[in-house]
This record gives C-alpha cells, structure tokens and sequence, in this order.
C-alpha cells in the first residue's frame, strides 16, 4: 500500500502565518521531513508519535543532499507513510519542491501541494513596502540572489531584468549585493533607486535597511548585514516611511529581548503569545512532555469508580484537571458524579480549566503553593473526610501529609508524569554560549530540573542569562542547582510571570 506525501509551505518565519490546510497536513502525518527555516513551534502541530526528519540547508553545510531528500520521500511513502514535507516559504518558489514532485510522479507516489506564503511579498509587506502600488508600480519580479556570481554564464537575463518591472525582489541575495548592483546598473536602472534589505522578516527580530541601489554594497558591509535577508529593489521602498507597521514592536517594553521558555509545547503557547505581544523574540525549548502514568490510569480510574464516597477532590493542576475528566468520561460519567465533593482548585488557572467542564470550585487559594492551600482550607475540611487529590507522579508531599496530620482521610493518586521531553538541545546551547538568550523563564521545579539534564556540561551558560521563575518552590530548585533567579514572581500564575519579567 502506498502512502501519500504533501508538499507544504511553511510561510516566511512569523507561525502564525502557516496555512489551515498545511496544519491539518502536519496534524495527518506519520513522519514530517522539514527544512532549517521551519519555526520549531509549526513542527508541535504534527502529532506526538511522530517521525521527524530534519533535512535543513545551510550555505556549505547541507544536512542531506537533495537528490537524497527526494528519494527519502518516495521511499517514506512507498512504506505506505503518510509524509507532510515541510519547506521554509512557499514550496514552489525556489523551494525546489518541483523536483521532490517530479520524482514522486515517476514513481506513481501520491501527492498534493499545499501553497505558502512566500518570503518575496509577505517579508516586504511586514517591512511596510508594498511590492506593487497603484501609480508608482504596477509589476514585479522575483529573482534568485543565489546564483553564483563566478558562473561565466548567468542564467539571470540582466540586460531584460533591470529595467522590465517596477519592483525587483532577490531571495538569499545578501552575499551577492556587490553583483547585484553592479548588473542592474550596468543595463540601465537608475543608480538612485530606492532600495531595502531586510532580514529575518515577519520575525520579532526583523531589521530593515534603507539606501539607494548605487550604495547599497557599502552599506551591507558597514552594517554588517547576513543571511537570511532579502533584497528589495523599486521606488515602492519610499511607502515604507508611512507604512511600517509592524517596525512600532520597538515601542514595545520586551523588543529586543529574547525570551526561551521552557514549559511543556502544548502549555507554551499562553507565555509565548503574552511574551510575543510585548516585543520579544520567543525560543521555545519543551524541557518537559506531560505524558500518561505508566501503570495506564490504574490507580486514578479505581478512585474515579468510587467517587461519590469523597468529600472534597483537590486539583493542583491543569494536567490534573484535564486528565481527571478525560478519564471520567472513559468512565461514562459526567460532572452529576462529583455532586457529594466540594472542589478545591490551586490557581486561577486550574479555577477557569475547572468552570470549562462545568465545575465552579469552592476553594481557589490566594497562594497557590500547598502551605496556601492549607491556611485557606482551613476549618473547611473536616476530621475524618475523605479527599482525592489527582496530580503529578512526582510532586510535593507538604499538602498531603499535612492533611493527614490533621486527621484528614487523604489519597493522592497519579493523573499524569512530567518526563524530560525528547528535543535537541544544541541550537540553545549554542545561543545561550553566543549571548544571544536574554532570559529563561521556568514554570515548575520540572522544568529546571529537565533543562539542566538537557544542558548537561553546559548548564553553567545559564549563569550568564537572567532566570524567571514562576513561584519560590521553582525558585528553590534553581538555588539547590547553584543557580540564582533573577525573577520571582509574586502570583504564581503565567500572568504573574510575565509581570514579573516587565518590572526588571
């Protein structure tokens, strides 16, 4: 049986620009191959069980060749794999997905193309330049700015390019500007044109240059200007003056700041989009995976069997309190089964993940670490009641064992396991060795717990970062690790970290 392979654009940088279709693709995949411009954050919305394949391209330094990379993908589909390859931008526009196609077709694989947005016009939209603009262009040309600038033939018709469109686009063109110009010029564009060179566009980090064509050599030199960037030719880059938008990030209180949270990828999103939102440039590295218990819910769906005879249920968690009613409903019960318990819920978040099941908690501590927990239950829960309290394999015993010296009928069961996630630590380490990670925020004694085994040797570069946590037991586990936490926040919630962040 054969499989089917998607060709699928992962747009410019900025995620959140990734297509509906393509989501749904990464979402049916049972391997995803993918390119080095790929946001790590696109490859969460393929499933857990997963293969991924990093075959990424960077000048000199190839992961896979290309003639290898169509063949990996004929043969994933042979095996009757469903394969979502995933390429930076759009995968037809010198993506070389017409190639990966045309292989498949001679062996009668399967396959459909899913569109991007492509760096050419979103990259200058992002900038403010729009790439054609009624009265001053009415065409554009997209061009390689790859090409070899030694090949003794150019496949790039110069003479007919520099004068033909109002607007002239240069993917991956930086290295090439001296080439460039000097061609454009020589067959009659004005050495005056307005130009732009903008590099890692749609992302927090995007920076925009301005000249003119004659100049623009020079000034990548004095600016010091890298790949990945592209360059923009035409009078349109004047509009940019009225027009950049997203470039008001700088009014932001985090722009420039880069931020690596740490937290479990499909808990992230919350921390990252209010990190986002105030300018800063997120990494996201999972030093944690929420998983099932290994003993497969045993202990929790016997509790769950005998739920009526519980007086209060108490959830310390989200996780808890998700996988507690996904374990009801196995059941086939509903929210009428905790009719006989009052509710005790550690956190407005757990409170709110609570009321969307249809459950109003009793009790939502002020302090949300278990010495909180006890003060506000206390005269509440009675000598000799009975309480479930589902959470984390591995947790703080304070709450427990103080209900129990308090005569209080306790049984803690296991809803679910932090484990250390499978992820590659070295482009942290290595961002972390070149100074270019400003702060790591941690959400649970787990995370820094996990972080360093990923580290390992190299968890002393988190000596040279400020460290963000979100609550003194967080805070702790860093100072019992030789680590001093530059943040602590007041309310132990994602909301209360961030405001944490902003007051340094």
């Amino acid at each position: 049986m054969k499989g089917i392979v998607y060709l699928i654009g992962a747009g410019p940088g900025d995620y959140r620009l990734l297509s509906l279709k393509a989501k749904d693709c990464l979402a049916a995949a049972d391997v995803i191959v993918y390119d080095r411009l790929a946001d790590q954050r696109i490859l969460g919305c393929g499933r857990k069980d997963a293969e991924y394949i990093y075959v990424g391209k960077a000048s000199n330094n190839h992961a896979m060749p290309q003639y290898k990379i169509n063949q990996l993908l004929v043969d994933l589909a042979k095996e009757g794999k469903t394969v979502t390859r995933l390429k930076g931008g759009d995968p037809f526009v010198f993506g070389r997905g017409g190639e990966e196609a045309l292989l498949l077709k001679e062996n009668d694989i399967p396959f459909e193309i899913v569109p991007g947005i492509t760096s050419a016009i979103s990259v200058p939209a992002y900038a403010g330049i729009p790439v054609t603009h009624r009265g001053i262009a009415a065409s554009f040309a997209v061009v390689t700015g790859h090409e070899d600038p030694a090949k003794e033939n150019s496949d790039i018709h110069w003479d007919k390019l520099a004068t033909a469109t109002d607007t002239v686009v240069f993917l991956m063109g930086v290295a090439n500007i001296p080439k460039i110009t000097e061609k454009l010029i020589e067959f009659g564009r004005n050495p005056k044109t307005p130009v732009a060179i903008i590099r890692w566009g749609t992302r927090p980090q995007q920076q925009v240059w301005t000249t003119t064509l004659d100049d623009a050599p020079s000034m990548a030199i004095r600016e010091g200007i890298k790949a990945p960037s592209i360059f923009l030719v035409g009078e349109v880059v004047k509009l940019r003056e009225q027009l950049c938008w997203f470039d008001n990030k700088e009014n932001k209180p985090m722009f420039g700041k880069r931020v690596l949270v740490t937290r479990a990828r499909a808990q992230a999103s919350k921390l990252t989009v209010s990190l986002e939102e105030l300018g800063a440039d997120v990494w996201e590295l999972p030093a944690i995976a929420i998983q099932s218990p290994t003993d497969n819910y045993a202990e929790l769906d016997t509790e769950i069997e005998n739920i009526k005879t519980y007086d209060w249920l108490i959830f310390t968690s989200t996780n808890g309190v998700e996988h507690f009613f996904s374990r009801l409903e196995m059941a086939k019960k509903d929210v009428r089964s905790l009719a006989n318990a009052k509710i005790c819920a550690i956190g407005s978040a757990t409170a709110s993940r609570l009321k969307e099941y249809g459950v109003i908690a009793d009790v939502v501590p002020e302090k949300y670490q278990a010495e909180g927990v006890l003060e506000a239950l206390e005269g509440k829960i009675q000598q000799g009641e009975k309480v479930l309290i589902p959470r984390a394999k591995e947790a703080r015993e304070v709450l427990p064992e103080s209900l129990k010296e308090a005569g209080v009928d306790v049984k803690v069961v296991t809803a679910y396991e932090t484990v250390k996630a499978k992820v590659d630590p070295e482009p942290v380490k290595q961002a972390l060795s070149a100074g270019d990670i400003d702060i790591v925020t941690f959400t649970s004694s787990s995370t820094v717990k996990n972080l360093l085994e990923l580290l390992g040797d190299s968890k002393d570069l988190l000596k040279k970062v400020k460290l963000a946590a979100i609550g003194p037991i967080t805070a702790d586990t860093l100072k019992e690790n030789g680590l001093e936490p530059a943040i602590v926040a007041e309310e132990y919630t994602i909301a209360g970290l961030v405001e944490a962040i902003l007051k340094i």
